[in-house]
């Protein structure tokens, strides 16, 4: 009888073994069409639509990342990334319909750094644009774009001297071309607050035209403290020209969902890494 009983069993936790392999396999499946959909999910949320623990959440997530199928971050996981990308020849920042709160509490975090007098450059990007309507009030300095569409909002303020880099504008409303890039070597910056399509430990701050490169290395030649605004959708990212390496920075804000394993090797480069928190 307990001969039945032990080969009773041992069937019966391999018929487990293959319920858990198959759940789990289910599981992920449905983990990666919430990604998709959502564009990020947490580790608790795994706990609580799929009634499992916290260590099993994580093992999943763990799992995922190690076939290339999503990365994972402080809290849970986002999409794997993609090696860039860019936006409509025409697009402005003046046509966002949507704020994500990562990126508006990246811009808000990065006021803080202007000090009365300073000279600032201010991105074209739409994290630059956020920083503009927001910019402080109570002291006077300077800020330098080579957006028109940035210079508009700044003509509001009272304490701000606005400077307009000149050269060939583009259908963003930019200059960035061999002109602008001459223009901003005339100036010394005290801050510089930049972006792009992607930035990584390996390949650095990165774009999609070679017609910028030229530019932003000039900008970052000219300032006293280079400051690299990447919201998590382009840390880890590498995009298909390179414009400098990560340690050229001496600060990084990101966000929350940021992917820990890149951070820390940014880090490791001498880079300040400054992760702005998620409002609840």
């Amino acid at each position: 009888m307990n001969q039945v009983n032990e080969v009773r069993n041992s069937l019966l936790k391999k018929l487990g073994k293959v319920s858990d392999a198959m759940f789990m396999e289910e599981r992920h499946q449905e983990i990666l069409k919430i990604l998709e959909k959502e564009g990020r999910i947490k580790a608790s949320e795994i706990q609580t639509r799929f009634n499992v623990g916290f260590d099993t959440a994580r093992r999943d997530l763990r799992i995922l990342e190690e076939k290339g199928l999503l990365k994972r971050t402080h809290g849970g996981a986002i999409p794997a990334l993609q090696r860039g990308y860019t936006t409509p020849p025409n697009y402005t920042p003046r046509d966002i319909t949507e704020i994500k709160d990562n990126y508006f509490a990246i811009a808000k975090k990065a006021i803080g750094y202007i000090k009365a007098n300073d000279v600032v450059f201010l991105t074209a990007a739409s994290v630059g644009y956020f920083m503009a309507k927001n910019l402080p009030q109570e002291f006077p300095f300077t800020v330098v774009t080579n957006s028109i569409i940035i210079a508009d909002e700044l003509r509001s303020y009272d304490n701000i001297t606005t400077i307009m880099v000149g050269g060939e504008l583009s259908q963003k409303g930019q200059c960035s071309d061999s002109f602008a890039a001459e223009f901003v070597k005339n100036i010394r910056f005290d801050i510089s607050f930049l972006t792009s399509a992607g930035f990584s430990a390996s390949f650095g701050m990165s774009i999609q035209k070679s017609k910028g490169v030229s530019f932003l290395q000039a900008v970052i030649g000219s300032s006293k403290c280079n400051m690299a605004l990447y919201p998590t959708e382009k840390i880890g990212v590498e995009s298909i020209l390179k414009v400098c390496s990560a340690d050229t920075f001496d600060k990084l804000i990101t966000d929350w969902d940021a992917p820990e394993d890149e951070l820390v090797k940014i880090e490791e480069l001498g880079v300040e890494v400054i992760v702005v928190k998620e409002k609840l």
